[in-house]
């Protein structure tokens, strides 16, 4: 069995068509699906990987912190998709929600991650409505992972490799 331990967390990548970790590390859009009374929910959201878990921002005023308060369980689907290369890739995690105060430095890694290494210069409108309210973090812990590689210029048993 080949494994991949990050974190707490054992990945079992015989039950996967790649190994998720590179894909985990761009900055893709994730969407996060939690339940609520009148049904699931879906919020796109920006994600950090880091010691085996996925970790999102939020303020006290979002919906989906209230959600995940109310019932931990939810997934997270995160998609790289690139119709010049013939990729599409899918991770899903199932898993566990924490809802913790906001740390500074994981949160300047985490838009860093979207926004580039310069404060200075990202949106002033986006620091001020957005940033600046934040004071949470939400770290899932994962119970199951998969990653699908759906691409269709494969070239055999390797991922795609048409120039890009």
């Amino acid at each position: 069995m080949r494994t991949r331990i990050s974190g707490t967390t054992s990945i079992d990548l015989d039950k996967m068509d790649f190994d998720p970790t590179e894909m985990l590390a761009k900055p893709l859009m994730a969407h996060l699906a939690t339940g609520s009374p009148d049904g699931p929910r879906d919020s796109p959201v920006w994600f950090l990987w880091e010691e085996g878990a996925v970790w999102l921002i939020a303020n006290s005023e979002d919906s989906y912190p209230v959600r995940l308060r109310a019932e931990p369980r939810c997934a997270i689907g995160i998609v790289e998709f690139d119709v010049t290369r013939g990729i599409l890739r899918h991770v899903g995690i199932r898993g566990r929600a924490d809802i913790l105060p906001l740390d500074k430095a994981r949160l300047r890694r985490l838009l860093e991650r979207y926004l580039g290494p310069v404060p200075s210069e990202w949106n002033e409108w986006f620091t001020a409505q957005i940033v600046e309210p934040l004071d949470l973090m939400i770290r899932i812990t994962p119970v199951s992972t998969v990653a699908r590689d759906m691409s269709y210029f494969k070239t055999g048993p390797d991922f795609p490799t048409a120039a890009a």
